[in-house]
């Protein structure tokens, strides 16, 4: 299972990483230490963390906004739906939750995973997920 640092959370999430620390401290994520001491946080825990703060009265009033730049929305994987053939693969990207149709054979081609980073790229009605 991927873990993040608190900066590579903060920059999924959409804020700084002194917002992320505090939500880590205040215990609204949990998190573990590596050999080296840097506190993770486990890829399906920030996940469900992504998922609940995007909701209603999820994040802090004040915060910043979170912008795609050139229709990329990087973020994390939330929950993969698996068909015989298609596949629907969900992104949390900030507050933005983005859904993508495509085939089975994709997904298990990327290699997704609940709690993966990805990049989540639309162009008109297209969804694109680029594994990061």
């Amino acid at each position: 299972m991927q873990s993040y640092t608190i900066g590579q959370a903060a920059r999924l999430l959409g804020v700084s990483p002194d917002t992320a620390r505090r939500w880590a401290d205040a215990g609204r994520v949990p998190t573990h230490r590596d050999d080296t001491g840097r506190r993770l946080i486990d890829g399906k825990d920030l996940a469900a963390f992504s998922v609940e703060l995007a909701g209603p009265g999820g994040g802090e009033e004040g915060g910043a906004s979170y912008t795609s730049a050139r229709n990329a929305f990087p973020g994390i994987v939330t929950a993969i739906k698996l068909g015989d053939v298609a596949a629907q693969v969900d992104i949390q990207a900030g507050p933005h939750r983005l859904v993508s149709l495509l085939t089975r054979e994709a997904v298990e081609e990327l290699g997704l995973e609940v709690g993966m980073e990805a990049t989540a790229r639309v162009k008109s009605t297209n969804v694109h997920i680029d594994r990061v």
